[in-house]
């Protein structure tokens, strides 16, 4: 029996004649286990077991998963993909894969079925442990900052977790439509990362796509949470356009963007002013960075890994940051703030901030939410804004803080 994937690649040519419930028949098809769903701006994918997986190795991440595509070329797929998750720290093993099956459809903001709302929550008693306590958090942060005003570097991005149990396997494809439904112009994606566990989220944030020679990042930091209240709601998000400290953290981020990818791009286009961009939960400061390819040969996939990590995840200097977030975080962020997507032969692909997400095993959820610390931060600020990222998935759970 051939294990050479049967491929039905996303195309763009139906986006303008969508068809009622091709995205979200693949949302709806979706089991935990051996499925990988991932939904973006411009497709939905939903890939079925594996052909072949990316192995484990000192090379860079691109080269290997080039072997791997490589490997997976035949008559039925002339252009292979892997789909799958890339940890924060690149040297910890990926969870890439090339699937035996991919069935590909519009984005889900092309089906008028996906605002049909999901089933809500049925409740149940989650039990909810915080690592670090609010408290220990709230330290790390008056320590960091304390730091910073010693010139010792200008910003960390520190996390912390949420460790969710109920007595019983979570139903993660209820999750998982809870996610997609509340923000279906966003990234939402449901993987395997290891034999039992689930990594699922709505992340906002692209880290970097490119389709051809174009290539597009968007880049988002500074944030504040939505209201419901319309009128507040649009005051939270004048606020925000105008916070220097927001500006300050964001422009350091497009900066480096910027720096990445300029060696790689001509006619990089760099707006000078942030935009805003919300989802259910948050407004976020937003600048989309495009240019076009220098080299064509340069896949997303080598793009995002230069970019990974940003200051958006990690903080400036970046070796710095990387032994701060060593030291004063007290769990291993494993794939949170590392990146999932898409990747194909011909070096197209969407590589998305791995955020607003969990990870799910046995009858557990772990959940993940980040700041960043800059001097002026304060602990309770941070404290109040790491409660507003986890509202995202605590909502698709029934979950209350």
């Amino acid at each position: 029996m051939s294990t050479a994937p049967e491929v039905a690649p996303p195309s763009s040519a139906s986006h303008h004649h969508p068809s009622v419930g091709t995205a979200t028949v693949l949302l709806d098809a979706y089991t935990p286990g051996t499925d990988r769903f991932l939904a973006t701006p411009t497709r939905t994918l939903l890939a079925r077991g594996t052909a072949h997986e990316v192995p484990h190795g000192s090379s860079p991440l691109a080269e290997r998963v080039g072997r791997t595509l490589e490997a997976a070329r035949g008559p039925n797929t002339p252009v292979p993909l892997v789909i799958g998750a890339v940890p924060f720290d690149q040297s910890a093993p990926a969870a890439l894969a090339v699937p035996r099956t991919l069935r590909g459809a519009p984005p889900l903001t092309s089906d008028p079925l996906v605002a049909l709302p999901a089933e809500p929550p049925s409740g149940g008693d989650w039990s909810i442990r915080a690592v670090p306590e609010p408290e220990e958090y709230g330290t790390r942060v008056k320590e960091v900052v304390d730091r910073m005003w010693r010139g010792e570097f200008s910003k960390v991005v520190l996390a912390r977790t949420l460790e969710l149990s109920c007595g019983r396997a979570p139903d993660l494809p209820a999750m998982l439509q809870r996610l997609a439904r509340r923000d279906p112009g966003g990234y939402t994606f449901a993987l395997p990362t290891h034999p039992g566990r689930t990594l699922l989220g709505a992340s906002p944030e692209l880290l970097v796509s490119r389709a051809g020679g174009r290539v597009v990042a968007n880049p988002l930091a500074g944030s504040t949470p939505r209201s419901p209240d319309l009128a507040e709601d649009v005051r939270r998000a004048a606020a925000l356009l105008r916070s220097a400290k927001d500006l300050h953290e964001h422009a350091v981020v497009v900066d480096a963007v910027h720096q990445a990818l300029g060696p790689h791009c001509r006619d990089l286009v760099v707006p000078a002013e942030p935009t805003l961009t919300r989802t259910a939960a948050m407004w976020h400061l937003s600048t989309t960075v495009t240019g076009t390819l220098l080299q064509p040969d340069l896949s997303a996939l080598e793009l995002a890994c230069e970019l990974h990590p940003t200051p958006a995840v990690c903080g400036t200097p970046t070796h710095t940051a990387r032994e701060v977030i060593r030291d004063a975080e007290c769990f291993d962020r494993g794939f949170f703030t590392g990146m999932v997507g898409w990747g194909d032969a011909n070096g197209d692909g969407e590589w998305v901030v791995t955020l607003r997400c969990a990870e799910a095993e046995g009858d557990g959820l772990r959940l993940f939410a980040g700041a960043g610390i800059v001097s002026s931060s304060r602990p309770e600020d941070e404290m109040a804004e790491t409660g507003d990222k986890f509202r995202t998935f605590l909502d698709a759970v029934g979950a209350q803080l």
